[in-house]
């Protein structure tokens, strides 16, 4: 049972250190295929036309964002990856020097000469916690990083995914008139929930992200069916 246990914990580690692109896999995946479905059905009668395109879309929607996101977050690691090296191989050059500009930035927040001598003796004890020192504190980014590239476009792979299929699905087990108003009104719940979920996340007022998640993704599906019948006029 245990190792059962430590894969259900690396997953939920992983899926709050993904969060960000869980959140936004799902936002748009719902937004951009809610507006090639709607457009599609608008314009035929043939629900398997609609599914075609719609899961075609999904797909295709989710692989990009999953390389997009991993080249994203690969290129930002290798970024801090050679921030960090910098400041290690400063800090080897000259700890003395960095432990003096620590003692200086700590008087100058109001720390007691004392308190500042004591904290450089403990980083000359440990050039590790000096090293988290400086990373977090002068280039504001800490020294060990998250999720690889692979898990964050994983989770932005299966949100974005999980999110396109909801416009879709309708269209695989209902005629294309019943169809469309599931279509239209599951996806308007995906995009409330997802409208509140940022606001949690964000510590925004729920109410002004549900109201902007909504209406983003209304305006794509207004745009889809605008050029559906503009098309096939």
């Amino acid at each position: 049972m245990r190792p059962v246990r430590d894969l259900i914990a690396r997953v939920r580690r992983s899926l709050f250190e993904s969060i960000g692109d869980v959140a936004f896999g799902m936002e748009d995946g719902a937004v951009s295929i809610a507006g090639l479905v709607f457009g599609v059905a608008m314009s035929t009668d043939d629900a398997s036309i609609v599914l075609l395109a719609g899961a075609t879309g999904a797909v295709a929607g989710a692989v990009s964002m999953m390389a997009g996101t991993y080249l994203d977050v690969h290129s930002e690691r290798s970024v801090a990856k050679a921030e960090l090296d910098r400041l290690r191989a400063r800090i080897e050059a000259d700890p003395d020097g960095e432990r003096e500009r620590v003692v200086a930035q700590l008087l100058q927040a109001g720390f007691t000469a004392e308190e500042a001598a004591a904290v450089s003796t403990a980083f000359a004890r440990s050039p590790r916690a000096l090293l988290d020192h400086v990373a977090a504190h002068e280039i504001g980014m800490p020294r060990s990083v998250g999720a690889s590239p692979r898990t964050h476009a994983i989770w932005m792979f299966l949100a974005d995914l999980l999110a396109a299929g909801v416009p879709v699905v309708p269209f695989a087990i209902f005629p294309i008139e019943t169809a469309r108003i599931v279509s239209l009104v599951i996806t308007g719940m995906l995009m409330a929930i997802l409208g509140l979920a940022r606001g949690i996340i964000g510590h925004e007022p729920v109410w002004k992200t549900t109201l902007q998640t909504m209406g983003i993704a209304g305006a794509a599906a207004l745009a889809g069916v605008a050029i559906g019948r503009l098309v096939t006029r």
